[in-house]
Formats: structure tokens, sequence, C-alpha cells
């Protein structure tokens, strides 16, 4: 049985191993020291976001990253699911949903109005599990720009 907290510092190294994992997946995401420091900065500064960890005996499962932001348009603050992941070992029984369901609990008593995430066009799998659990197509395309230090594309 797993149980799910929010992570602490001192879940950094187990927690990278992760963070390493996923982002090697497809699509796969840059992982270097810019990511590092980001998940280190998470860890220690809960005013920018939380880290729920799925923790089994001796390991860690899954994590979800909710990062905070603001909005008028959802009413104040609002977060942004911004990785979820179960390890390959534990996918397929319940611990995404679990994940996500904590985080929506964890973004309500923090008095935070609405909840956002992005998914990949080519994992249908994911989009399924974030329907079937009430999240829905927003009628905008998410744009991004980096202003310093981000990739080239």
């Amino acid at each position: 049985m797993s149980t799910i907290a929010p992570a602490t510092p001192a879940d950094f190294p187990l927690l990278l191993r992760l963070v390493e994992e996923m982002h090697r997946n497809d699509p796969p995401l840059p992982m270097g020291p810019p990511e590092e420091a980001a998940l280190r900065a998470l860890l220690d500064d809960p005013s920018r976001g939380t880290v729920l960890v799925a923790r089994g005996p001796g390991a860690l499962l899954g994590y979800l990253i909710l990062g905070f932001g603001y909005s008028i348009e959802f009413h104040g603050v609002d977060a942004f699911v911004d990785e979820l992941y179960v390890a390959a070992a534990h996918q397929g029984k319940g611990l995404g949903t679990r994940l996500l369901e904590a985080a929506e609990e964890s973004a309500k008593v923090a008095g935070i109005r609405a909840l956002h995430l992005e998914v990949d066009h080519a994992n249908p799998d994911a989009a399924r599990l974030y329907e079937r659990v009430g999240y829905k197509v927003h009628p905008r395309h998410l744009m991004t720009k980096w202003l310093r230090d981000g990739p080239a594309t």
C-alpha cells in the first residue's frame, strides 16, 4: 500500500531520480542543472508550489508537481499541474488518479480556485485520465515565451 504526502527537501535525491526517469520518457524533456535547481527551489520554498509523492516501502512510486500562480480569470490563486509521473512498475493501479485527487484536496485547503494542466497530444491515455477526473479542454492554446536561460526552440 502506498501513501501520498508532500515531499520535503530530504526527498530530493529519490525524487530527482523519478523526475529524471519521467524526463527521459516520450517525448523527452530537458533535464540538467537548471531543472535540478528548479526542483530544489520548489522543495525549499512552499510559497512556489508543492510536490506530492506516492511512497511505497522504501521507495517513491510517483510524484505530482503543483506550481502556484495568480489569475483574475480564475478568481485569484490558481495552480498548474506541472508534472505527474508514476514509475512504470506502478502504472495502471490508480496511483495517478490518487495523486490528482490529493493535489485537488491540497489546492482546496490552500484556497486555490482552479487547477490547470497540459497533456501531450501523443498521450491519449493521460488525456482520458484527466478528463475522467474532471479536467476539460480549454478553448485557448497554451503558449510560452522563454525570457532567459530556456531552450532555443
